[in-house]
């Protein structure tokens, strides 16, 4: 509403311009049309008076030649000062007609802002209506189940008043039975009253679990509100950035990983290491840049992290957004960036190390607010002739998980979309290249965007990370490493 009154009122600005603009042209050619009338009347005049003047002194041939002469001036004189009065007219009305194009569109581009802000809010008012009508619904649930409650306390508490009465009389009994002996037939009506009161502690036990039922059911609706109503309070204008993992369990000491005949720890004949973690078996125990020589695969240089006790060979690090991962299907196949910085391995590279045997995936993730957390999972890449698929199969981790398993999943980049299922080009869409499924479970090769710059169109086209139930999680930074295992999760 307030964007149209904004809208409204710079139009009546505009038209109020043109007006007063279209009032004054008009003006100005009055006065050349008044001014052109006028001119011959006082030519004519001004010809009768010289020639009355001169009548005695001059003959009529003189006279009528120098009214000529004179009445030729002046009108040339008229004539010269209108062509100059014309002149300013058309340069001022080019002017003001310059200034009304330049505020007509600024008008149209203020417009144009507002029409695309106006439509954004309607879509998070129709979210926020969705919203709205689960939780009215849940509130209806909730008042129905405690009118029933209600209603099962209130004949608890009934019994409960009845067999409080049955109990006071049989205590008098019991008083009476200790001062002379009770007969035969008060035996039997002790007895028949142990039993009533026996029922009536059965009944009252399973009014009891019924109140159980209800208190746990109530709670349940009561976790579903909540959660309703924190998925509201996230549909309003608040950061992704202050999505952290505050929820989830926190990461665990580094302890040494378990290796059980770990493949890929054997150097080849002429002295290069298939891995990092052959580096480590070697001796070398600071993480850095070396260079290694995977089973048939030409040598190259990797970035390996000394990690629980051991070398990991990382794969992927961004950390300030300093590098572009928005690269084509070249740069990812063959690497990009600084293995001491922000960098790609590159998956040419990734497929030599992992083809040499069974590698554990863990991808490690921080949030702006400094949480960490971490994900493993058993996997299996395959080569270029398959887009480098992915296949996982969670292991352990921190957080819920975010990507398919037992699916493949085939790499893709804006030049090399192998999504054939719908016309929509995930790695365009959300700026760089990844293994997507629909282009929304997570993106850890996206834009960077730190929380103080993100626009509301940027939303999930940034660095995140998104289980299928839950929130977006903005991230600060990600780490991709593997590491050799004996695990056959795939056989």
């Amino acid at each position: 509403t307030q964007n149209s009154h904004t809208a409204k009122t710079v139009s009546r600005k505009s038209l109020c311009i043109l007006n007063n603009q279209r009032v004054s042209g008009a003006e100005n050619m009055k006065n050349i049309l008044v001014f052109l009338f006028i001119a011959p009347l006082a030519l004519s005049a001004r010809a009768e008076k010289d020639h009355s003047s001169f009548d005695s002194a001059a003959s009529p041939e003189t006279k009528s030649r120098f009214a000529m002469l004179d009445d030729v001036r002046i009108l040339a004189n008229g004539l010269l000062q209108l062509g100059h009065g014309l002149k300013d007219f058309v340069h001022k009305t080019k002017g003001q007609m310059n200034d009304i194009f330049q505020k007509l569109y600024i008008f149209d581009r203020s417009f144009y802002e507002l029409s695309l802000q106006t439509s954004e809010i309607k879509e998070e008012e129709e979210q926020l209506r969705q919203t709205t009508a689960r939780l009215q619904i849940n509130n209806e649930e909730i008042k129905n189940l405690s009118q029933e409650m209600n209603s099962k306390i209130e004949d608890l508490i009934q019994n409960k008043i009845q067999l409080q009465e049955k109990v006071w009389g049989l205590e008098d009994k019991v008083t009476k039975l200790a001062i002379i002996q009770p007969s035969i037939q008060e035996t039997k009506e002790i007895s028949s009253l142990k039993a009533f009161v026996e029922q009536q502690d059965n009944h009252i036990k399973q009014l009891l679990k019924i109140v159980e039922d209800q208190h746990v059911q109530l709670d349940r609706q009561h976790n579903q509100i909540m959660e309703l109503e924190d998925k509201l309070n996230h549909i309003e204008l608040q950061e992704l950035a202050e999505n952290s993992f505050t929820e989830e369990q926190t990461e665990p000491e580094a302890i040494p990983f378990p290796v059980h005949n770990a493949t890929a720890v054997i150097y080849k004949s002429d002295g290069a290491a298939p891995d990092c973690t052959a580096l480590s078996n070697s001796g070398i125990r600071s993480s850095g840049v070396y260079t290694i020589k995977p089973n048939g695969s030409e040598a190259f240089e990797v970035y390996c992290e000394m990690k629980f006790g051991s070398s990991w060979t990382v794969i992927q690090n961004r950390v300030d957004g300093s590098l572009d991962f928005n690269q084509t299907w070249d740069a990812y196949a063959n690497g990009f960036g600084e293995l001491n910085e922000e960098f790609w391995l590159g998956l040419n590279k990734t497929y030599s190390i992992t083809k040499q045997g069974d590698y554990i995936l863990r991808i490690e993730l921080q949030d702006w607010k400094d949480n960490k957390r971490y994900i493993e999972y058993a996997f299996r890449l395959g080569g270029p002739e398959t887009d480098y698929t992915l296949q996982l199969s969670r292991i352990s981790g921190s957080i819920p998980n975010a990507l398919p398993e037992q699916t493949e999943l085939r790499f893709s980049t804006a030049d090399h979309d192998v999504d054939i299922m719908n016309d929509f080009n995930c790695p365009e869409n959300y700026l760089g290249g990844w293994w997507h499924s629909e282009c929304e479970e997570t993106n850890l090769n996206g834009k960077y965007v730190a929380p103080r710059s993100r626009g509301r169109l940027d939303r999930r086209k940034g660095l995140y990370w998104k289980p299928k139930k839950g929130r977006y999680y903005l991230l600060k930074s990600t780490k991709i490493m593997i590491y050799p295992t004996d695990l056959k999760s795939f056989d």
